[in-house]
């Protein structure tokens, strides 16, 4: 079944201490009642058309604008401005930077007095100004985070170009948008509309490199060798891989509206879909993943390019018999549970089972689309429970339900997992950090999954060896063991709540 709500939960010890109200910042409620009020009204309805929440409301990701931040300072000659809270911007380039991130990222403030004056959007344009240098950029990329956004900071009066150089504003407010995986796909279809309205206005730069065929654009972030795996497959259709969206440079996003047909990979990019559409391009969802999903992927490839049946069939020939090969020679034992909130948790799903695992279910902090159907059914055909929106208290509910041989999912999930002595391996780091695509993804995940899988031996040892060293506040060895104060942890959180309500009423 899909869109399961929240499974129980009662046995696992919450995070944090309840509180009366919402501490820190204000409630999203509150933000998002303060933001349509100031004019955001439009583009927070079309975010919640474009990333429905529900059933789990807003799942338990990172700060949403660390998915359009990293797609920006991926591009080149690109430059990229934040406004925010300090402390938001300070995490925000801290985890970019972590993550690889090699420039700097402009930082415009902001004081009580420049927010509700105006002077803030001010400062902002004086900042484009004088970064939009052509001889550096191509484009700035300017995005207002959850205190701008909700104090109705508009962007939208930005110069679309200044000195050539382009100008895109987004607002990625975390109470708009649900995770940082669909903020990826709020600049790149800024940018695809921006491009688009470009092309339809006149001629544009060619690509750097030029295909000699019709080709496939790809949506989705994926392993680098993924396209060239799936270029090859396309090669008897007489199609080539066209760009990946988000793309690396802005010429590539020219090359990526002229394709023949899309490939929606990762099927949450709704804002981008919906500019290929406009453009003229169909789409088709699911991946060349394991011998099922490469056979029915370049079929709906080669039907929505009018290739013959032939020409499928030779695509279909050419490939499905060294995934075979490949899954034969490196099959998986084990039953596993898949999460994680990069968006192919569906697809790396279906390699597993093809590569002879027993997954009971997969979780996915992304929303259902169409454009994941074809993986859906596949799935659910073979008893799996889907559970979009899926939060962290589900996922680790379906650990604790499935006992599986091996968790695959998000760092509290394996947190979860490895406690209980259940081998465990982080979603992003280990599993997309792998080819998934065609024969080169076919057996890529055997010798990670196995060989976390044949740890079961040494977690049991471990658990054996810290037994009894207590949990939570009590954790470790001591003479005297730590006693919980409920009275206190109550009376100060009733107090915490009372100024956090005090503070959210000044100026309200």
């Amino acid at each position: 079944m899909t869109e399961t709500t929240a499974l129980p939960t009662e046995d696992r010890a919450r995070d944090r201490i309840d509180l009366a109200g919402d501490g820190g910042c204000s409630s999203k409620d509150t933000m998002r009642d303060a933001a349509k009020k100031a004019g955001k009204i439009e583009i927070l309805d079309q975010y919640a058309a474009d990333y429905p929440v529900g059933p789990h409301d807003q799942p338990q990701s990172m700060c949403p604008a660390f998915g359009s931040l990293r797609v920006g300072l991926r591009m080149r000659r690109t430059a990229t401005i934040l406004s925010g809270s300090a402390c938001c911007v300070y995490g925000l380039t801290f985890t970019s930077h972590f993550y690889g991130a090699r420039r700097s990222v402009g930082y415009v403030p902001f004081s009580s007095e420049t927010l509700v004056t105006g002077k803030l959007f001010e400062d902002i344009k004086e900042a484009v100004e004088q970064m939009a240098d052509p001889e550096k950029y191509d484009t700035i990329v300017v995005t207002n985070l959850c205190v701008p956004t909700a104090s109705g900071v508009p962007l939208r009066l930005l110069p679309d170009s200044i000195n050539g150089v382009r100008v895109i504003g987004i607002d990625v407010p975390g109470f708009g948008i649900p995770t940082h995986a669909e903020a990826k796909d709020v600049l790149a279809g800024a940018m695809l509309q921006y491009a688009r309205l470009e092309a339809e206005q006149g001629p544009v730069a060619a690509p750097s490199a030029l295909a000699d065929r019709p080709t496939v654009p790809l949506l989705g972030e994926m392993f680098p060798a993924d396209p060239m795996g799936i270029g090859h497959m396309l090669e008897p259709l007489g199609l080539a891989a066209g760009p990946v969206v988000p793309t690396r440079e802005w010429r590539e996003l020219y090359a990526a509206l002229d394709g023949a047909v899309v490939a929606a990979i990762h099927p949450f990019y709704t804002a981008s879909i919906r500019e290929f559409e406009a453009a003229g391009r169909k789409v088709v969802g699911s991946a060349p993943v394991g011998r099922d999903g490469t056979a029915a992927w370049l079929k709906a490839v080669g039907d929505a390019t009018g290739a013959s049946a032939d020409r499928i069939a030779a695509a279909q020939n050419a490939v499905l018999p060294a995934i075979d090969g490949a899954l034969k020679a490196k099959p998986v034992k084990g039953r596993i549970t898949v999460s994680g909130y990069e968006g192919s948790e569906l697809l790396v799903a279906r390699l597993l089972i093809e590569s002879g695992a027993d997954v009971p279910y997969v979780g996915t902090a992304c929303p259902k689309t169409k454009w994941s159907d074809p993986d859906r059914e596949w799935l659910e055909a073979k008893g799996v429970r889907v559970n979009y929106r899926a939060s962290l208290e589900a996922d680790i509910a379906a650990v604790e339900e499935f006992g599986p041989d091996l968790a695959i999912g998000t760092t509290p999930v394996v947190q979860h997992a490895k406690a209980k002595a259940i081998p465990a391996l982080y979603f992003t780091n280990l599993i997309s950090a792998r080819p998934l695509m065609g024969p080169a993804g076919a057996g890529s995940l055997a010798q990670v999954v196995n060989g976390a899988i044949g740890n079961k031996v040494r977690f049991d040892r471990m658990q054996e060896f810290f037994e009894g060293v207590g949990t939570g506040f009590t954790a470790g060895v001591w003479e005297d063991t730590p006693v919980d104060q409920p009275k206190f942890k109550a009376k100060y959180a009733a107090q915490n709540a009372l100024l956090a309500k005090a503070a959210e009423a000044i100026g309200s």
